[in-house]
């Protein structure tokens, strides 16, 4: 259930993530076209049906809807409300991911962006996600990495160290309830993933390829649809600074070894259909 009102955290500006929240809502567009960037290495989005499940500000789904048919599904009224914006290119539809209203085979591409790791449960999403894809369809997956030294260092959500690595109840628990009283009541409270658990949640049904490469790239070049927290943004500005953006660029791969296990921030992935 939303939390309405002057309650909604992400757009109390007395909340201590309120900054960090407001440049990611700008970035919106921004970010939809990185999100386009890596789905066109893998299908031809154009002419297709596409779900784009939490999508937030909207902006994928507007970038994505000018050559094709795209529903932005949200469990918060106050959030596609705010897509109008957008001159509703695109269909919105208010409701939870394990109460999705679509039919079988219903859609070429599902948008899962920054999604996952706010589900209560997860285990029984690749089923459903799976019977909502035609034949040949894909899911376009991102969430933080959890054992990532940078989130370990400063967490993409509360910019502190160490809470990458546990547990929702035990932030929940210990964290929210001593520093952030007011976010104990959120149900969405993030619990990162790691790159086994995701492989061990999808690779039954789906082919799992990374594009650590891409959005390394993508990041060096000035797309400002990847990161929007502090942290690593400073981290950003030192390593060009420093003149080790080419190391950076040249030890980034899109293998599922130590690399990608243990230092990229963010996983991108696409996930096929089997």
């Amino acid at each position: 259930m939303e939390i309405t009102g002057q309650k909604l955290p992400w757009l109390n500006e007395n909340h201590p993530n309120y900054k960090r929240w407001k440049r990611a809502r700008k970035l919106s567009i921004a970010r939809g076209s990185f999100v386009k960037s890596i789905i066109e290495k893998t299908i031809t989005p154009e002419g297709i049906k596409v779900l784009d499940i939490g999508s937030g500000e909207g902006g994928t789904a507007k970038v994505l809807s000018e050559n094709n048919f795209v529903v932005s599904s949200d469990l918060s009224k106050t959030r596609l409300q705010r897509q109008q914006q957008f001159n509703l290119t695109f269909a919105r539809v208010c409701c939870n991911i394990n109460s999705l209203p679509f039919k079988k085979a219903s859609f070429n591409l599902i948008i899962l962006q920054d999604v996952i790791e706010h589900l209560q449960n997860a285990n029984n999403l690749p089923d459903k996600l799976y019977s909502l894809l035609e034949h040949d369809g894909v899911i376009y997956l991102s969430t933080p990495n959890r054992f990532s030294l940078f989130n370990i260092i400063s967490d993409p959500h509360w910019g502190l160290p160490l809470l990458s690595l546990f547990r929702r109840k035990t932030i929940k628990r210990y964290f929210l309830t001593l520093f952030r009283k007011d976010d104990v009541i959120r149900n969405d409270v993030a619990e990162l993933f790691s790159l086994h658990k995701i492989e061990k949640l999808f690779s039954q049904k789906f082919e799992l390829k990374l594009f650590t490469n891409h959005s390394v790239s993508e990041l060096f070049n000035g797309n400002e649809g990847i990161v929007w927290s502090d942290f690593h943004i400073k981290l950003i500005r030192i390593l060009r600074n420093l003149k080790l953006d080419k190391l950076v660029k040249k030890i980034a791969n899109d293998k599922k070894g130590f690399i990608n296990n243990f230092f990229t921030p963010t996983f991108y992935l696409i996930l096929k259909k089997k």
